[in-house]
């Protein structure tokens, strides 16, 4: 797939969306002044803002199934690869600074990958810098799983390239130590006839800030982002999205969901779908919901639209914030279910539609034991 595509379309001239670009010299050193910087912490990020790496590479556990490939490429191969720039200094230095190289996964033209493709990066302290590229062949069938775990200050690029008529499930997911921050920036190029399904899990870390970017190389592509969020007392989670519908005919669907609890737990969501002049006959829709089970948080959600076109099938977003439905709650509570169970069953089934998104039946399970060790801090507490 040419590199060509990605970039033909005219750059977005906004508050909300910084030129792309690979030097880190264009991306200065936000003061919080930015749209794009206003609800983040930035002095609990300066290590991933000074550019300076002081541990090593991230330790790699990986289980690559035949037929694919994974390999170390220089700089210049990962910038002919990758799908877009930086659009932010975090994720510029993480491309600058990746230790020992970028990393290539290349899942081959028509290939039919059963197992997941699944890696593991663990950080083991200090702040460390890395690039990962996906490379998805022409009409090939795949699963991939990244996992962040352990403690660093980490700052990545990933980007992932889907030929053709692919279909591929994405699942990307941060479940650090308490002590570790992660800032970085995903982009997807989603091809002609291509179905794309991603699942972002932010569920441990002291600060996590994820930007992730789409658009399409052709009609008929189809993109799915699922995300699941769980906000303990003093977290800041992150997660900010771009969907540029840049050609006719295309499909996207956005349903983020989060929880917080504890003191200064604090989630932001920010949407943003770009419906270009070109892009007619398109169909999209971003939604975020957010269940505040205690007192003390605060959850920043921020939908938005850019429509140059009136010729689109249709496009719409909703954003909701609000504690335990009273409705639900009484329904089970009547039908002798215990308080303290209905509120676990409905926290449960808030999130049940994003965990059945994520296709590989142990790591949903691993999913369902994390939100009920979550619940385990509030729930039955009293205070929920």
């Amino acid at each position: 797939m040419s590199t060509n595509v990605a970039e033909a379309a005219e750059a977005v001239e906004s508050h909300l969306h910084p030129t792309p670009s690979w030097s880190v010299d264009d991306h200065p050193t936000p003061t919080g002044l930015e749209e794009i910087w206003r609800f983040t912490p930035l002095h609990r990020m300066k290590a991933l803002l000074g550019g300076e790496p002081t541990g090593d590479r991230l330790a790699w556990e990986q289980s690559i199934p035949e037929g694919v490939s994974v390999s170390t490429i220089d700089e210049d191969a990962a910038r002919g690869l990758a799908v877009e720039a930086p659009v932010d200094r975090v994720s510029s230095l993480a491309a600058a600074n990746a230790t020992g190289g970028a990393v290539l996964v290349d899942i081959p033209a028509n290939a039919e990958i059963t197992e997941p493709v699944s890696l593991t990066l663990t950080g083991q302290g200090g702040t460390v810098f890395g690039h990962t590229l996906v490379q998805v062949g022409a009409n090939a069938r795949a699963t991939i799983v990244i996992r962040h775990e352990g403690s660093a200050a980490y700052a990545g690029k990933m980007d992932i390239r889907v030929g053709d008529g692919a279909a591929i499930n994405f699942v990307s997911v941060q479940d650090w130590a308490d002590d570790a921050v992660h800032g970085g920036q995903t982009s997807f190029l989603v091809g002609r006839d291509a179905e794309v399904r991603t699942v972002t899990v932010s569920l441990g870390g002291d600060v996590v800030r994820l930007a992730e970017t789409a658009r399409f190389a052709g009609p008929g592509g189809s993109l799915e982002q699922f995300g699941l969020y769980f906000v303990d007392a003093g977290q800041h989670i992150e997660h900010r999205l771009f969907v540029d519908h840049n050609t006719p005919k295309t499909k996207s669907n956005v349903d983020y969901r989060g929880a917080l609890q504890g003191e200064n737990a604090h989630s932001v969501w920010v949407g943003d779908v770009l419906i270009r002049k070109a892009a007619e006959g398109i169909e999209t829709y971003e939604a975020n919901k957010n269940l505040v089970l205690t007192d003390g948080c605060q959850a920043d959600s921020v939908p938005n639209l850019e429509i140059q076109t009136g010729e689109i099938v249709g496009a719409g977003h909703s954003s909701t914030t609000g504690r335990f439905d009273d409705e639900q709650l009484f329904y089970l509570t009547s039908r002798g279910i215990d308080p303290v169970e209905a509120k676990r069953l409905v926290v449960h089934g808030f999130f049940t539609d994003i965990i059945r998104r994520v296709g590989v039946p142990e790591l949903e399970e691993k999913l369902t034991q994390d939100i009920e060790a979550e619940l385990a801090a509030t729930v039955g507490k009293g205070d929920a």
